[in-house]
C-alpha cells in the first residue's frame, strides 16, 4: 500500500512539474533540486526524485551537478515539432475521416462551438479556456483516427507545445482564426472526406507554424 501511494504521489508531482516547465513557470536554465521542490510541494524527496528522473527521460530536465536544470522547449524544438505534426497529423485526419463516429463528431462540434463562445465572450482573457478546448479538440481528432500509435505520438507532442500555443492564442485574432480552422476540420470529417480533412489539418498546422516562426523568442 505504501509503495502504491508513493507511485501515485510521484505521478501527481510529475504531471505538475511537467505542466509548470511547459508553461514557463520554471525558466530555461533554472535548477530544480530535490530539497527545494520538497519544501515547495511539501512532500518527501522520494517521489520528487522519481518525478525528476522521468522528466529527465522526457528531455525536459538535465543533470547539472547542482541539481536538475530546466531545458524545457526552445523555439527551434517547437518548429521541429510543427514539422513532425505536418507529416503525421494530415495522415491522422485522413484516417479519422473514415473512422470517426457520429458520437465523436457531435463532441468535436460541441468543443468547436464552446471554444468560439469563450473567444467571443471574453476575448484575450479566454486564453486558458481556449487552450484547454484546443487540446481536447486535437486529442479527440487523434483518438478518432483508429491508430493507437498515431494517437500516442501526437497527443504527447501536442501536450509539449502548451507554452507556445498559449502565446499564440492569447491574441483574439489568432484564437478566432484557429476556431475557424477547427470548424473546417470538423466539416471535412463530418463529410467523411479524407482529402479535404487532410488539407484542412495541414492548413491549420502550417498556419500555426508560420506564426511561430515570426514570434519573438520566448525561451526561458
Amino acid at each position: 500500500m505504501k509503495e502504491h501511494r508513493n507511485i501515485s504521489i510521484a505521478d501527481q508531482i510529475f504531471d505538475q512539474l511537467e505542466r509548470d516547465i511547459l508553461s514557463g513557470k520554471y525558466r530555461r536554465g533554472e535548477v530544480l533540486s530535490e530539497l527545494r521542490l520538497s519544501k515547495e510541494l511539501d512532500v518527501s524527496r522520494t517521489p520528487i526524485r522519481e518525478a525528476l528522473l522521468r522528466l529527465e527521460q522526457e528531455n525536459l530536465l538535465a543533470e547539472s551537478g547542482r541539481g536538475m536544470e530546466v531545458i524545457g522547449i526552445s523555439s527551434g524544438d517547437m518548429l521541429d515539432m510543427y514539422d513532425i505534426r505536418l507529416h503525421l497529423e494530415g495522415e491522422a485526419a485522413r484516417r479519422a475521416a473514415m473512422n470517426i463516429t457520429d458520437e465523436q463528431l457531435s463532441e468535436l462540434l460541441e468543443l468547436t462551438e464552446l471554444q468560439r463562445y469563450y473567444i467571443d465572450k471574453q476575448g484575450n482573457s479566454s486564453s486558458e479556456h481556449t487552450k484547454n478546448l484546443d487540446s481536447q479538440f486535437h486529442e479527440l481528432l487523434y483518438r478518432s483516427c483508429g491508430s493507437k500509435a498515431y494517437m500516442d505520438v501526437l497527443i504527447r507532442l501536442h501536450k509539449k507545445m502548451t507554452k507556445f500555443r498559449m502565446a499564440s492564442i492569447s491574441k483574439q485574432s489568432r484564437a478566432l482564426q484557429s476556431n475557424d480552422e477547427h470548424m473546417a476540420i470538423y466539416e471535412a470529417l463530418a463529410a467523411h472526406d479524407p482529402d479535404r480533412a487532410e488539407a484542412a489539418v495541414i492548413t491549420h498546422v502550417r498556419n500555426a507554424m508560420d506564426r511561430m516562426e515570426h514570434m519573438e523568442p520566448i525561451d526561458g
